[in-house]
Order: C-alpha cells, then structure tokens, then sequence
C-alpha cells in the first residue's frame, strides 16, 4: 500500500475521533414545559444537558400563548418535557408544527395516581398540579432520568448517580416539612383555584372550597355568598393566593370573612424565596403554617 494511504486512513481515523469527542462533549438538548421540569432535568443532566424552559414562572399554565421562539426550540429539541393531564394543552400544536421526527416526548405524570373531583368524574384526566407533592416529583424526575439515559447513555452513570442524589434530597426535605406541620391543630384553608390538592394530600392540609373550581372562569355571586358565610360559621381563617391570579376576589372575601390571604408558589421562581422546588417548598409550607397558627 502506498504511503500516502496510511496517511489518509490515518486522517481519516483522526476526524472521526474528533467527531466521537464532540458528540460526547455537546450537551444534550432538552425543552421543557415548565420551569419545575427543567429544575428536574438539571438536577439529573448536570453539565450534559442544555434545558430551556417555554414558561418562566410568571405566567399560568393553563393559559399560555406560545411563541416563535418556542417553536424553534423544539424543533432543536432531543427530548421534550412536560407534565401531560390536559395541562399543557397549547404543546401539541408546536410539536406537531415543529417537524422534529427526531423529538422524543416525555410525559412525567405517567404512573401517577392522580386526584380527580369526584369519584364519578372518571373521563377526566385529574388535576395536574402533581409537582406539589414530593412523592410525585421523585416518579417524575425518575421518567426524566430514563429519557436522558436513553438518549445519552454514554453518561447513564452520571445520570444515575445525580438521581440518587436528588432523590435522597427529597426524601430529607420531604421530613423536614412533615416535622414542620406536625404541631398544626387547624389545617383548614380556602384556595383561590385547584391547585393544592396533591400538595394538602401529602402534608395533611384540609381544602374546605375553592374560590374558582374551573380555570378562566369567574365564580359565580352566589358562589361567593355562600363560602363567605361557611367561612365565618366555621371560623376558616386562610385563604391561599397564588402570585399569577388576580388578587382582588381573594381581597374582598377575606375583607367580608376577617381570613388572612397568604400568596403561595405553585411554580419554582413565581416569588422571591421559591427559586428552587426544594425552596419552592420549604416557602409554602412556612408561611402557611405562619399564617395558620396566627
């Protein structure tokens, strides 16, 4: 063989190292749904991921509009995020016109036991507001682990240790919060929409109403009259708020009941103090147990 073929085959052995090397060193890339499943992500990808997040924190879920940039980042996308339930329900249509047949969708709430409003009510998908209770959020980010470990196995080591890391910080944040709640006598609240039920599950709190049972709809006068008088016959001295609703509703009815409105986070970054889902967490359960006791 010629001398100059050994230098080819050489080069060419060279270049595709090269390539091997910068595959392994390029981050995978990740959208997610909600700021909640990036944390996740990260907490699991470290350095080998890239995660970019279509709401911030600020607005609601329910009612996102998407935009431009967003269906560009799916369409760049190895593995989407989201939580599933009929909560996103604005994702389908940038999936679709993405045109990623590459894009891998992971559905976090798969597994899930989830809470629906009645018994009877089983054609509904249930409440999605699963991340708020600690015991979903390890099933949900144990679904991101094996998506990113399918995706990249290459660091499924990593991807497992990190995993278990986080999952024992759970667990420790998990009883740290029980241990807070534990001396409560009265856990009774009023929450301005369905958010908390997973989250009242898990730490013992006691939903009597909601202010608005449907997402986009006003509650009705009628409505108001009679939770207003519930409140004050059975002396319920909480109302929880959420920093993306319009605060004026839970204004007038704790101005009618003499309640305390305390403005919680369902989302990591929605209030100073939440910027993390462990602070996120740590935050609720402090100023509701705060204003519970007060």
């Amino acid at each position: 063989m010629p001398k100059y073929s050994f230098a080819a085959v050489g080069a060419g052995l060279l270049l595709v190292m090269l390539h091997s090397s910068l595959a392994l060193s390029m981050p995978l890339n990740v959208v997610a749904t909600l700021p909640i499943l990036k944390e996740f992500a990260e907490q699991v990808g470290r350095e080998h991921v890239q995660v970019t997040t279509l709401i911030s924190g600020l607005e609601s879920e329910h009612s996102y509009s998407p935009k431009p940039s967003d269906l560009k980042a799916i369409a760049q996308a190895r593995l989407l995020l989201e939580i599933g339930l009929g909560l996103e329900v604005w994702v389908h249509g940038l999936v679709k016109n993405a045109g990623n047949p590459g894009l891998r969708v992971i559905t976090t709430s798969q597994g899930i036991s989830v809470i629906r409003e009645s018994e009877s009510d089983q054609d509904s998908p249930g409440n999605p507001h699963i991340w708020l209770d600690p015991e979903n959020a390890k099933v949900m980010t144990r679904h991101i682990a094996k998506g990113l470990i399918e995706a990249d196995p290459d660091h499924k080591g990593e991807y497992q240790a990190n995993l278990d890391l986080y999952l024992h910080r759970l667990d420790e944040s998990e009883k740290d919060l029980q241990r807070r709640v534990a001396p409560l006598q009265d856990r009774r609240v009023v929450t301005y929409h369905p958010a908390w039920p997973y989250f009242a599950r898990r730490f013992g709190f006691d939903i009597v109403d909601n202010i608005i049972r449907q997402v986009g709809a006003e509650p009705s006068a009628a409505h108001l009259t009679r939770l207003a008088h519930r409140m004050k016959s059975e002396k319920i001295k909480v109302i929880v708020s959420e920093p993306q609703l319009n605060p004026k509703v839970a204004q007038v009815l704790a101005g009618e009941t003499g309640a305390r409105i305390v403005v919680l986070s369902p989302l990591p970054g929605g209030m100073k103090g939440t910027e993390t889902y462990l602070a996120m967490l740590a935050y609720n359960i402090t100023r509701l147990v705060e204003a519970l006791q007060s």
